[in-house]
């Protein structure tokens, strides 16, 4: 990839800001096809005959009257059958398909040719060749080969790039009329071909001799399995995602309604709290207005102590803070010095004049006094609880 500026005096049709050359494209593609390659030879054979990774083809091979059929994979070339030419022309739409299995027979099929028939030659070309290879091949064939361009069909190996500007090339040729001859001795199978390869002494050599005109683009046979299994993963891939956003809402749906439940119980207890907090100051207040006054019965009992048994109470009330006696008595006069001194009420008075009984020969009286808070009384010592093992 390189940079090419632009200059002001260009025109608008020569600006490019970038430009990616052939070179490049074809290392990037070279690239491609060996991460390619490498990430499938992790994978096991049939896993990769299932998603059309593994590079297998059958291969046609003419030995005098008989034609062989042999399977190249992963694993090299093993020979499948054999079948007589006559074979070939029966009239079947496909013959050999009755005698391989289906999945063979879905394979591109390649006649391989004898290596004798062709001709290859090692060239040493300049490495900007390399994006237009096949087209300054075919410019050499004069001076490489015996033959005329017109009169054979090639193609060509790249063995390898040197470093120093330089790449090495194998040029391979085979006069068409050695392939027209091959071609008419397989009969109707010769249209099914997808390419024709030349054979060594290791095995194919990996070259395409096929014209374009009768080269046969045969689809994938894994295609619809892997399309098949893409629309699978999408699928999955999309009930995967619908399930997080479902299981994600079902997780928010329940945290908001244990959040509300929470927010019910602690709305109750701040109910309760309040509740309890106003019951302990009604308490409080009940017993700060209980300590401010003395106890009624400590009252009476106080009044029954000082009152003369000559005085008699018709009406005894404790009315807030104050005491109100109403009764008879032949001391009244002297009840008020009788009551005075007390420690639960003082300013002991008569209110309103003595009135005479004549029946009882008293006087009525009306006698208050206001009630005096009590001491408060001296904090005990502490107790300390004895627990049951301590009591020896």
């Amino acid at each position: 990839m390189s940079a090419t500026p632009a200059t002001p005096g260009e025109s608008a049709p020569d600006r490019r800001a970038w430009r990616v050359d052939g070179r490049t494209l074809a290392r990037l593609r070279g690239f491609r096809s060996w991460w390619g390659a490498s990430l499938a030879a992790w994978l096991p054979v049939r896993v990769r005959e299932l998603f059309g990774l593994a590079s297998r083809r059958l291969l046609l091979v003419g030995r005098g009257a008989d034609v062989a059929l042999q399977l190249q994979d992963s694993e090299g070339v093993r020979e499948l059958a054999s079948l007589p030419r006559a074979a070939l022309d029966t009239g079947a739409a496909d013959p050999l398909a009755a005698v391989l299995a289906p999945r063979t027979v879905e394979l591109p099929r390649w006649l391989l040719l004898p290596a004798a028939v062709g001709l290859r030659r090692r060239m040493t070309l300049p490495e900007a060749a390399a994006d237009r290879l096949h087209e300054v091949l075919g410019f050499e064939i004069d001076r490489q080969t015996p033959f005329a361009a017109a009169d054979v069909r090639y193609d060509h190996r790249l063995l390898g790039r040197r470093g120093d500007g330089q790449i090495d090339v194998e040029l391979v040729v085979v006069p068409r009329a050695a392939i027209d001859a091959q071609l008419a001795a397989l009969g109707p199978v010769a249209p099914t071909l997808a390419g024709i390869d030349l054979a060594s002494d290791t095995g194919p050599l990996g070259v395409n001799l096929i014209d374009d005109a009768r080269r046969r683009r045969r689809g994938d046979p894994q295609a619809r399995v892997q399309w098949l299994i893409a629309g699978i993963a999408v699928l999955l891939t999309a009930f995967g995602l619908w399930q997080m956003r479902e299981n994600r809402a079902a997780a928010a749906d329940a945290l908001e309604a244990r959040v509300a439940s929470e927010a019910v119980r602690a709305r109750a207890a701040s109910a309760q709290r309040q509740q309890l907090t106003e019951l302990r100051e009604g308490m409080a207040f009940l017993q700060a207005q209980r300590a401010a006054r003395p106890m009624t019965v400590a009252v009476l009992d106080e009044l029954a102590r000082r009152l003369p048994d000559s005085t008699s109470l018709e009406k005894a009330a404790i009315e807030g803070d104050r005491v109100l006696l109403i009764g008879l008595s032949t001391e009244a006069s002297a009840l008020v010095g009788q009551l005075s001194g007390s420690v639960l009420w003082r300013a002991p008075a008569l209110a309103g004049a003595l009135q005479n009984d004549p029946r009882t020969r008293s006087d009525r009286f009306t006698l208050t006094a206001e009630l005096v808070a009590p001491p408060a009384a001296p904090a005990g010592p502490t107790l300390k609880p004895v627990r049951a093992d301590d009591d020896r």
